[in-house]
Parts: structure tokens; sequence; C-alpha cells
């Protein structure tokens, strides 16, 4: 198996089987050799810094119905809202006082927002923060919309593709989401000249550990500038409320393997892997994760944003309680850095 490691860290490069046969068949001591290699590779691109970026969830209106998702189209439960432009505006100057410099702006698809408006919110959070950085990420849009608001200042689009695997993809979402669409979508964000995320959900209903070979495959080939992966947790008002979560610990072994795969992606340790364990978050960052996205949305909402049961959104998960989050890191040996924090090419 070290052999196996050993390859993927100077190649950068396995085949499937290879792929496989580590996640099937690594032990814990093979798992911490894969987080030191990847925390190498991390520090020999990025040094000990981890990257923060506000994220303020504009709203949890969605047309989509995808199967695993608290803030669906057909959940009667969820308490709906929509942040107006104001709203977003004085969180990202909020933000700015404490220090961020990457303005995430996450939702469902909300038909709501419109090119015109999304063009104007974003093109006064660069009239007002010149020396920031804003990331979208509200899902599948067409290719001219996409353009319009790259050209309006956005710099990055998140938009995880959840699976690899088509016959995956059609068991987790409704008949009129199309993986053949995702995939177009990511390739449009990346001919405009984006900053490209994608990302996958770790044990997810359905999946297979062939399935995530196939996911490490397909981050080798598409080279994404930002990778968001985390486990899969259930939501109690959707048809996967009785699945188990994915695991923590596999998830952590596979950011490390993205890392060496990719040794300049951008890797968030996502607050789903701080849900499903206590010290995710920084186990995340030990393995190899370079970014932490605490919560910038207006305090009465984070709560109604509920992808999946219990999500964090308080503590230092907040961006208020953003010393919290450096004592943490500081406590794993890493610091927080203020700078946008764009992918090194």
């Amino acid at each position: 198996m070290r052999k196996l490691i050993d390859k993927l860290a100077k190649k950068h490069s396995l085949c499937r089987s290879e792929y496989l046969e580590i996640i099937k068949n690594a032990t814990c001591a093979d798992a911490a050799y894969l987080a030191a290699l990847a925390r190498a590779e991390k520090e020999k691109h990025y040094g000990k810094e981890v990257f923060i970026r506000g994220l303020i969830e504009v709203s949890n209106i969605c047309k989509n119905d995808c199967y695993y998702c608290g803030i669906r189209k057909s959940n009667q439960n969820c308490e709906r809202y929509r942040l107006a432009e104001e709203e977003i505006l004085e969180c990202c100057n909020a933000g700015y006082e404490l220090g961020f410099r990457t303005f995430v702006l996450q939702g469902g698809e909300d038909a709501y927002f419109t090119d015109e408006r999304l063009c104007s919110i974003v093109s006064k959070i660069k009239e007002a923060h010149s020396d920031c950085a804003v990331t979208l990420s509200l899902g599948e849009r067409t290719f001219e919309s996409y353009k319009r608001l790259y050209d309006a200042g956005a710099d990055r689009y998140l938009l995880r593709h959840e699976t690899a695997t088509k016959t995956h993809y059609e068991k987790l979402h409704p008949e009129n989401l199309s993986w053949d669409k995702r995939m177009e979508c990511l390739e449009n964000l990346r001919k405009i000249g984006y900053q490209v995320g994608c990302g996958f959900m770790v044990g997810s209903p359905y999946q297979s550990v062939e399935m995530l070979a196939d996911e490490l495959v397909f981050i080798e080939k598409f080279k994404p500038d930002m990778c968001g992966i985390g486990p899969f947790i259930p939501h109690k008002d959707t048809e996967f409320s009785g699945f188990c979560a994915g695991s923590a610990t596999l998830t952590c072994m596979l950011l490390s393997m993205i890392r060496l795969i990719h040794p300049t992606v951008l890797l968030p340790a996502t607050t789903a892997l701080g849900t499903v364990s206590d010290d995710g978050r920084e186990r995340g960052i030990l393995s190899g994760a370079n970014v932490v996205m605490p919560n910038l949305s207006p305090v009465s909402v984070r709560k109604k944003y509920m992808l999946y049961d219990n999500k964090l959104s308080s503590g230092a998960e907040s961006a208020e309680e953003l010393d919290k989050l450096k004592q943490k890191l500081a406590a794993i040996g890493c610091t927080v850095t203020a700078n946008r924090g764009d992918v090194k090419r």
C-alpha cells in the first residue's frame, strides 16, 4: 500500500484500480501517511495558511427537487426566505470589517435572482471592495448567464457535480435534472474563465467504493480550481431520511488523495465535515484542506438554510466568532490569512 501511496505523491496520478485499492484496503496507518504527505504538498504551495471565505446564503428557495436536499422544492416544512440586495451588501460590508476578502453567495435555484439582479449585486460588491473576490454558487445557468455574471465581476463559481457516475446521479435527482447538463455547465464555466469548483458527497445513498474511485479519476481529469467534498448527511424531510451519514474518516482520506492528485487545488474543510465530527474541520485541515467558510448570513436566517439535519452555523462556523476559529487552527499549527486566496496555477 505504501508503494501505491508514494506513487500517487510522486506522479499525482493513479489508474482507477489503484485508487480503488487504496480506498478499499488502506489502514489507519496508511490514512495517516496519506495525510502527512498531503499536508506537506499543501505547505509546498500554500504554506501553513488557511484561507477564509465569508459564506452568504442568499436564498433557500429552489425550483429543484433533489432527493437528498432539505431545501428541495417539495419540502413543505422548510421556512423559506430570500435576502434583498441591501442585506447581501450589508453582509459583505460586515465581513470586510472582520477581515474577509472573499464572499461566497450561495443559494437554491431561485428564479428571483435574474441576471440583472445578480449582476447588480456582484458589481456593487466589487465596487465597494475592489480587493475582494466574489464566488457564486447558485446552480445551473445558461452559458450566457454565466458570462454576464463573469463580466459583472464574479471571479469563481462553485457547482458541485455530486457524483461522477451518471447512473448514480439519476438515483439522487428527479428526471428533469441531467448529469450531462451538469457536466456541460462545468465546462462552460471553465471556458468563460472562472476559477471553477466542483465536488461530491461521500457516502451518499447507493454510492459504491467503485464510484468513489471514479470520483478521483474525474478530479484527476477535470483538475478543478476548487473541490468541495463532504460526508452525506440525511435530512428528516427527504426520502433519504433513513440513510446513514457518510464517514468523516473516509472523507478525510479522500481529501488527502485529492490534494496529492491536484497539489494546488483549493480544498475546503466543509461544514458537513464539522457537523458529523466535532473536530471534523481540524481533521480536514490536517488531511490537506486549506479553506474554511464561516457563515456571514444574517443570524435570523442561518437555521433556515438547512440542507441536512443539524447543519452547523454557530460557534467557530460563525463569521462573528472568527477569533475562535483562529484559535482552533492555531492549535494545529495553521494561521488564517486575510487575502483573497486565489488558486495557484
